[in-house]
């Protein structure tokens, strides 16, 4: 029988092993080759079994059958009586003490252990609950030796539920100018701003829910995380209620809600233009120019930004939106930065970062930064020149121009996480349905023990399928971990698309995650998107 498998549980079917055999004038050593990919049998492996055994040997004969006289006996001590081994259990559990694992050692001269006896052997190392009596009755009478063997499962505790926060105002107020039946837009008429009075509610608490305990394979209990409640958002001109449950204005003005914060903002106006009467404008709240804001001059808002008029070669900066009832002529110097959207007749030549959306009806030789979505609409629907990186998805009707600017575009994500979560998909998928038939082999032979028509070459079938399902089971587990740290990535992550709803010019280079296109033709009325490594062109509603 053999003496010792090493290797990963990845192939071990397949590793080497040794034999000690013990004859009337010596005791003799045979080392068995891998097969394919398994792993051969190293020195440190013999000599660990003789130390157990007590052999006395020649440890110059030992190397020798190991790395020499591979498949055939080699004499490495002198004649000797046999020390009987019955099997042995080494059981480790996990440092959260929600698993268990053991491995079986095999026997030498003795026998394998009995269910009865591995359950003592468990529970004199702690292991009293959550034991896979399925896995252990399988494994006493089909000894899987020398592989890890997850045979206790703790139940993790279900953490409670968080408190929210119930807002009683539109978070998500559609910011998208109108289109008239001629195909312009009105810039004018976008209703963005929604007002509140003071002592009005904007947003009040959901309490939290508890958790249910869990237990650990020792049979001690993992006490639960309660549900943390929720915080009031409190920002600028808020207060919160004597009750602590409701949060309020605490002046007139417009509710806005910026990096988790709920603020009330008042109005600053400027009567006509931004320029040296003015100087530059720093303010708290909403800012409203009523006329230009000429170049060089800086605004800086801690609310929205609304100009009536042109902007020059400018700095705009809000927390909120920035809203152009006009355009932007940025003379290479202009710069919009917005915590929320960017809305605008015409941009060009500028410098434009929002966090949000960017909509506008032509931006032209511009560098823009936009973590959602890119969109050109109106009559014109424009985005020639410059450089646009987009979190999400461009939509435009004109990309690039017939005298092929070269116009730069990127959006979206890196492939390789997506493809790398398909593929752990496909894996976990396949080793269920492998498990299944093994399952399903393993019940179809224990119906023939049962009625004790088991032949030598079932039980070997039998053993095998048990230590099949065994590397099955371990792999699951580690995929489905790995599954878990994917989807998490993926939530954090977005496609990109590139939508055309007229023409899109070559000179225009398309990125979309790692992947990249040059637009060599003139391509209309399609969808850019992104098909494994490559750029694809489908139809506009792809």
């Amino acid at each position: 029988m053999p003496d010792s498998r090493n290797g990963s549980s990845y192939d071990s079917v397949n590793n080497g092993f040794f034999e000690i055999q013990y004859k009337e004038n010596g005791v003799y050593l045979t080392v068995h080759s891998p097969v394919g990919k398994g792993k051969a049998v190293e020195v440190n492996d013999v000599i660990s079994r003789l130390a157990q055994k007590k052999i006395s040997y020649d440890k110059e004969m030992v190397e020798y059958a190991v790395q020499k006289a591979v498949n055939t006996p080699v004499k490495i001590g002198e004649p000797q009586e046999e020390l009987v081994l019955d099997a042995s259990i080494n059981v480790n559990i996990s440092a959260d003490k929600m698993k268990a694992t053991m491995v079986i050692k095999p026997p030498d001269g003795g026998r394998m252990l009995t269910k009865e006896e591995i359950m003592e052997i468990l529970k004199n190392n702690g292991v009293r609950y959550g034991i896979n009596e399925s896995t252990l009755e399988s494994v006493s009478k089909y000894p899987v030796y020398n592989e890890i063997i997850l045979i206790a499962e703790g139940t993790p505790p279900t953490n409670g539920q968080n408190g929210k926060v119930e807002f009683h105002f539109d978070l998500n107020k559609e910011r998208k100018p109108t289109v008239l039946e001629d195909g312009r837009v009105d810039f004018r008429e976008l209703n963005l701003i929604e007002s509140v009075r003071k002592g009005q509610v904007l947003c009040s608490l959901i309490p939290p829910l508890p958790g249910a305990p869990g237990r650990t394979v020792e049979d001690t209990e993992v006490p639960a995380l309660n549900g943390k409640p929720a915080v009031l958002p409190k920002g600028k001109n808020v207060e919160i209620t004597e009750d602590g449950q409701n949060l309020i204005a605490g002046i007139d003005g417009q509710v806005n809600y910026t990096d988790g914060k709920v603020n009330v903002f008042a109005n600053y106006e400027v009567p006509a233009d931004v320029d040296n009467s003015t100087g530059n404008i720093s303010f708290v709240g909403n800012v409203i120019i009523r006329g230009n804001v000429l170049s060089g001059f800086i605004v800086e808002a801690g609310g929205s930004v609304e100009v009536m008029g042109v902007v020059e070669a400018a700095v705009i900066k809000a927390d909120g939106d920035i809203i152009l009832r006009r355009g932007m002529q940025g003379l290479g110097k202009g710069l919009l930065k917005s915590g929320g959207d960017i809305i605008a007749k015409y941009i060009e030549n500028s410098i434009i970062e929002a966090k949000g959306d960017i909509k506008a009806e032509a931006i032209m030789h511009s560098n823009v930064k936009c973590g959602n979505k890119l969109e050109l609409s109106g009559k014109k629907g424009l985005l020639i020149g410059g450089k646009c990186k987009v979190g999400k998805e461009i939509s435009a009707k004109v990309i690039g121009s017939y005298l092929a600017t070269h116009t730069d575009v990127e959006v979206g994500v890196d492939p390789q996480i997506k493809e790398h979560y398909k593929e752990l998909r496909d894996e976990i998928r396949k080793i269920e349905e492998d498990l299944v038939k093994t399952d399903q082999a393993i019940t179809i032979l224990k119906k023939l023990e049962a009625t004790g028509k088991m032949s030598p070459e079932k039980q070997e079938l039998m053993a095998k399928s048990v230590r099949t399902k065994i590397y099955y089971s371990n792999r699951l587990n580690q995929l489905k971990e790995e599954l878990v740290i994917t989807e998490q990535k993926l939530q954090r992550e977005a496609d990109g698309k590139v939508r055309v709803f007229d023409h899109i010019y070559p000179g225009t280079k398309v990125t979309i995650g790692t992947s990249m296109m040059y637009v060599k033709e003139d391509l209309q009325y399609c969808t850019l998107y992104r098909d494994g490594a490559d750029i694809r062109v489908g139809p506009i509603d792809k």
